[in-house]
């Protein structure tokens, strides 16, 4: 599990575009009583977990096993390279594992094809024991029913750089907690560096919209709604940022690596991260770590944006029973609970971010980052619409770039964005 992970959604899930041959009807060819025997062959697949996680896994499907004599669990991992694409290229074929590791994007073309099993249908006696925020994550508009199990969910602080700030004359201890004081901050840092140094170092995505208020699609869920003027102020800000060189230049190529990079190297003043940073900055960089700086997300709504892993069941499997049972399994409580003590992920269970071990703290700061993360997890929101494809991502980006280069006006550019994702939304129906 890279560090880059630890944008689980964001980072790494792209939009399945699924051949019309993959659509079905939704019914499972096989045991239609979720309540029957569990028995059987299963098949599970991860996507990019073996190489870290191998000995977690296999024990955990020991467990189950041995908890349920007759069954059997085929664990498959895929790496993260091409992942969509192998879905995809699975459901077209008929071979879509049994329980399937997938992110909101890419269950939305697995639900409207009828191949992810509705739960609020098939395993609802289960949804009290999940965040209701996470449950509501593989929910798509349009639809009723929710299409996976939620698992683990991830949220991070703002790092910024003492050091940078007190070069510019701006206090250390503290940081800007809204906008306004960020984006003063940002250019403020850029006069006195004389633009040699950025305080962001990405251009804005559609969770940032989300994060400022901007209502990002209409209340039916048949279109966007991100160019409102709200959405024009936020890329406006952004297009003062980039010509004062208070965002960095190279922002428009920028990926979740490249900009920690930045960070590591203290040429950007301010990154978002995790607590899985910390120990990295701490081996390759331990002068930034000296005077890193941990704050808030900075949000305009008052809930911080959460990415969210889930665990599908294949309604066309033949074993529906087996399949269910081991997708609850996994994401269940005491299994989220021994997953997160192996890596800075958080439980999407109730209950489980009251646990010690996500509440007192003990003076690391790699503490204090999961305890206040744990914290604004309870009433997080993922803002990325579950509708959102990487296509539209693509249109998003190239458009904003289009703005902060002058070539088009910040309305003109949300309009166009809101057009062509609108047109690839209606492709999608």
């Amino acid at each position: 599990m890279p560090v880059s992970r630890r944008k689980l959604a964001a980072a790494l899930a792209v939009c399945v575009v699924l051949p019309l041959s993959a659509c079905g009807s939704g019914d499972d060819g096989g045991s239609s009583d979720a309540s029957g025997k569990i028995e059987g062959d299963i098949t599970f697949q991860t996507w990019n977990l073996r190489a870290n996680f191998k000995d977690y896994f296999e024990g955990l499907i020991a467990d189950f096993e041995k908890k349920h004599p007759g069954t059997h669990v085929k664990w498959v991992d895929q790496p993260a390279e091409g992942y969509a694409d192998k879905i995809s290229a699975d459901a077209a074929g008929g071979t879509l594992p049994d329980v399937v590791n997938v992110s909101p994007d890419l269950v939305a073309p697995l639900a409207k094809a009828g191949l992810a099993l509705d739960l609020d249908k098939d395993a609802g006696q289960y949804r009290k024991e999940y965040l209701d925020g996470a449950w509501a994550s593989h929910q798509i508009p349009g639809m009723s029913g929710t299409y996976a199990f939620p698992w683990y969910l991830n949220t991070g602080p703002l790092f910024y750089n003492k050091s940078l700030f007190e070069k510019a004359g701006l206090p250390a201890d503290q940081p800007p907690t809204t906008y306004d004081e960020l984006f003063e901050d940002a250019l403020t840092i850029a006069e006195k560096t004389d633009g040699k140094v950025a305080t962001l170092a990405n251009v804005p995505t559609v969770e940032d919209f989300g994060r400022y208020g901007v209502p990002l699609m209409n209340q039916e869920g048949t279109g966007f709604a991100f160019n409102d003027p709200k959405g024009v102020e936020l890329l406006t800000k952004y297009k003062e940022l980039y010509d004062a060189k208070a965002l960095d230049p190279q922002a428009l190529t920028a990926t979740p690596e490249s900009s920690g990079k930045k960070f590591l190297t203290e040429a950007v003043a301010m990154n978002p991260g995790s607590a899985l940073d910390l120990g990295n900055f701490k081996k390759q960089a331990p002068n930034l770590y000296k005077n890193i700086g941990i704050t808030d997300q900075i949000t305009s709504t008052g809930h911080v944006n959460m990415y969210v892993m889930g665990v599908m069941v294949n309604s066309q499997t033949k074993r529906k029973p087996a399949a269910i049972a081991f997708a609850h399994y996994v994401t269940d409580a005491q299994r989220q609970m021994s997953f997160a003590k192996k890596v800075a992920i958080f439980p999407s269970t109730a209950g489980s971010l009251d646990d010690p071990y996500f509440t007192e703290e003990d003076g690391t700061d790699e503490t204090r980052v999961r305890v206040a993360a744990a914290k604004s997890l309870k009433n997080a929101v993922n803002y990325t619409p579950v509708l959102f494809s990487e296509q539209m991502k693509t249109e998003l980006r190239n458009e904003v770039a289009k703005a902060l280069q002058g070539k088009e006006s910040p309305k003109e550019a949300l309009d166009n964005a809101v057009k062509a994702c609108d047109r690839l939304l209606q492709q999608q129906g």
